[in-house]
């Protein structure tokens, strides 16, 4: 053990000694990284024979020669990473035939030495990334067949050419991202067998169309395809990927999919084509991914889904639809996927009509049964609903005025858009009609445009429901003099006819419906009473006067039976909410017990933290206010208020019953407060001195009565002073004889005769003071 100890300590010291500038780690680790080396440094025969491990990172190395690592015979991991290294002799290597990791990463070189690596018959790991290497060839991989982890990324590669990498069976993981390959030979992969991840990433790439590409890869779990210029996906491209679990092909130019563009990917995971410009996702396309978890779908230029495109997707939880022109939905689209629990609709042009009432329908049953997370669907048109959530838009609002249950069947409606508006063509017959009504002669009718929501092209569209333009009344499709405004140009669409006429005139619809004809009304709602002649149209008016509905689940209390959010009475850290809410009790269904229970919900919390920290209060269904203490002054709050149905709350956020408040800050607080604060300090003060008070009572009487005891004590002690008198003359004979007598048979034991100096006289009284013995005036004599 001592010799080994004295061989370590002998190797650092060669080490700090013989090696230029390098530190002792360990004794095997030799560290030279950032220490300002133009060259690899010379060390010693027993220091590079035992050395391992070598840092020569971050330094300015800029070329390696045949003889630099002639003596490091041992080494297993050789770092020259962050040099500026642009030329390596083809045998500089030739000797490190125990090497397993090598790293040329961030470095000048532009080809790698054909034969260089072909002694490290070891290597496990290569890192060549970050160069300007522009081309590779077979023999840089020659007998390199150990070789798991190859990073070639951040070079200048063109070309892939034929078998380049077929001396590499082992290989699992190849990096070639952020080159300029804008070709790859469809033998390029071939015998790489084992491969396991490929990152093909910011290339050139325009199109993927060989089947040969991809078909050797069979153990390959990871594809990555983005940041390409790739335009199109043929058929079977993918084919013999059945182990691929995760395939990216975001940020290209992708416009179309052949329909068995994705054949071949049954054990598929995660599927990412966002940022491409995709329009449509037709049915049957995505059925071969049977096991897809994850779709992402999002900043594409989509216009329509078909409703079948998931139907065979039972696995899919994550999907991604935001930032595209949809504009509906159908509500049948996701009937089939019972595991999906997170769908992002936000960022589209989506119409509130009648086509979306399906998806509400859904998307309700699913909030109410906890399968789905929150869901933004937030109207675009009509402008009437613009900004409102769809779970806060009624079933009247849904519907605009006429019968358009036809439209709803068929798929037209009011506002079914390609990109924000539906062209809808009419045939030459119509044309002709219009062309004798007066109206311009036009190919094209723009709806669902929000300056196109009239009601008399709303009726005109409710005529062609009931059976053509010639069922349509002369007086609708006559009209004013009106004048031609062009539309801006929108994404989807590219480019915008001119809009139809529009008529300054509102005109009669239904006898009992009209308006004043200098306000024109922009409205899809319906109404459920008629309008007076000279009134105008009350938007919100469906909403006051329809029927509510019983209350299945918590979302729908809060919608209808919520109101009035407000609140007062604001302190520093007080503040009392006040909501109303109208009579519920007759709206709650018979057969489902618990769902009568209503109580409320108050939360509150503060408003543009980005730490949120929601905090809840419950009041009793018939509360109608509630005061919330210990908050924060000078604090924005956000307070809402939500019914709990059966003890379920809603799964959407209270949106439209909530109120924002901000308590007042201390000062203000403590002015409104001085007066108890003086109060409740002249209590405690009178307290203090009451209790001081009676502590100084008590500590009298216990001092009093300790004197008193002590006195009582010092007067009836006896001291032996007071006990003996002086010495008096002795009594008259007659007393004497009178005490003899008595004392008789006692002297006659003594020993000796009494004497008259014997006698002691003591004062009785002393005796006597505890006692009922009558005192008396004469002094008794005893005998000691």
């Amino acid at each position: 053990a001592g010799e080994g100890l004295l061989q370590r300590v002998w190797v650092c010291v060669c080490v700090c000694v013989c090696v230029c500038r390098c530190d002792c780690v360990h004794a095997l680790h030799l560290l030279c990284a950032n220490r300002g080396l133009r060259a690899v440094p010379r060390a010693a025969a027993r220091v590079s024979d035992d050395a391992l491990i070598l840092s020569l990172g971050g330094n300015f190395i800029t070329n390696i020669s045949a003889s630099d690592f002639a003596r490091y015979c041992k080494l297993v991991r050789l770092n020259l990473q962050y040099n500026q290294i642009a030329a390596i002799h083809p045998q500089a290597f030739e000797k490190l035939s125990r090497l397993e990791e090598l790293y040329l990463g961030h470095n000048l070189l532009t080809a790698l030495p054909a034969g260089s690596l072909q002694s490290l018959n070891k290597l496990s790991t290569f890192y060549g990334n970050d160069n300007a290497i522009k081309k590779v060839l077979p023999e840089n991989f020659l007998n390199l067949d150990n070789l798991v982890k190859l990073r070639l990324d951040g070079n200048s590669l063109e070309v892939l050419q034929d078998s380049v990498f077929t001396n590499l069976a082992n290989l699992q993981y190849l990096h070639l991202e952020h080159n300029k390959l804008h070709h790859i030979h469809r033998n390029a992969f071939l015998k790489l067998t084992n491969l396991r991840f490929l990152n093909l990433a910011h290339n050139k790439l325009s199109a993927l169309t060989n089947v040969l590409s991809f078909s050797h890869l069979r153990s390959l779990t990871v594809l990555l395809l983005s940041e390409n210029e790739i335009r199109h996906i043929g058929n079977h491209v993918f084919q013999n990927l059945k182990k691929l679990s995760k395939l990216s092909l975001s940020n290209n130019r992708i416009s179309g999919v052949e329909r068995d563009g994705l054949k071949g990917l049954s054990s598929l995971r995660e599927f990412l084509i966002d940022g491409n410009e995709l329009e449509e996702i037709n049915a049957g396309w995505l059925d071969p991914l049977e096991r897809v978890e994850v779709l992402d779908f999002s900043h594409n230029r989509l216009v329509s889904v078909d409703p079948s495109a998931f139907s065979r997707l039972t696995y899919l939880k994550v999907l991604r639809l935001k930032n595209n022109f949809l504009t509906s939905l159908s509500g049948e689209i996701f009937a089939f996927n019972s595991v999906l629990q997170n769908i992002d609709l936000h960022g589209n042009n989506w119409t509130c009509d009648c086509r979306l009432e399906d998806l509400k329908r859904w998307m309700t049953a699913a909030h109410s049964q906890r399968k789905l997370l929150s869901v933004f669907v937030q109207c675009h048109y009509p402008e009437t609903l613009r900004g409102k959530y769809l779970d806060y838009v009624n079933s009247s609002q849904l519907h605009p005025l006429g019968n358009w249950n036809h439209s709803c069947k068929s798929g037209f409606g009011p506002e079914d858009s390609q990109g924000g508006g539906l062209r809808k063509k009419l045939d030459g017959k119509d044309r002709t009609k219009l062309d004798r009504e007066g109206k311009d002669e036009e190919n094209w009718i723009e709806l669902g445009d929000r300056n196109k929501t009239e009601l008399g092209e709303r009726d005109v569209l409710r005529q062609l429901n009931r059976g053509g333009l010639e069922a349509a009344e002369p007086s609708i499709l006559k009209g004013k003099q009106t004048k031609k405004e062009s539309r801006p140009a929108t994404e989807a669409a590219g480019r915008r006819t001119k809009g139809s006429q529009r008529s300054n005139v509102i005109p009669k619809i239904d006898p009992l419906v009209t308006s004043k004809p200098s306000h024109p009304t922009n409205t899809w709602l319906t109404t459920s009473e008629p309008v007076q002649p000279g009134e105008k149209f009350d938007l919100l008016r469906s909403d006051r006067d329809e029927a509510l509905p019983v209350i299945s689940d918590p979302c729908v209390f809060n919608r209808h039976f919520i109101t009035n959010v407000s609140v007062d009475q604001v302190t520093s850290s007080t503040v009392t909410v006040y909501w109303t809410s109208r009579d519920n009790h007759r709206y709650s269904p018979g057969p489902k017990p618990g769902l009568h229970e209503v109580h409320y919900r108050i939360l509150f919390d503060r408003f543009g933290n980005p730490d949120r920290f929601p905090r809840y209060v419950y009041a009793g269904r018939d509360s109608r206010s509630v005061t919330l203490r210990e908050l924060t002054s000078g604090v924005t709050y956000v307070v809402c208020v939500e019914g709990v149905v059966g003890g379920f709350v809603c799964h959407v956020a209270p949106r439209d019953h909530c109120a924002g408040l901000v308590t007042l800050p201390e000062v203000a607080s403590r002015q409104s407060s001085t007066s108890l604060t003086s109060d409740l300090q002249l209590v405690t003060v009178v307290t203090l001195v009451g209790n001081a008070l009676l502590l100084l009572v008590i500590s009298g009487i216990w001092l009093g009565r300790s004197l008193r005891k002590r006195l009582q004590k010092r007067k009836s002690a006896v001291h032996v002073r007071h006990m003996y008198s002086t010495r008096r003359p002795f009594r008259p004979t007659v007393a004497a004889t009178s005490v003899s007598t008595d004392f008789t048979s006692y002297q006659s034991t003594r020993l000796a005769p009494l004497e008259e100096g014997d006698l002691i006289e003591f004062p009785c009284d002393r005796f006597l003071d505890n006692c009922g013995v009558r005192r008396d005036g004469n002094m008794q004599r005893f005998s000691d």
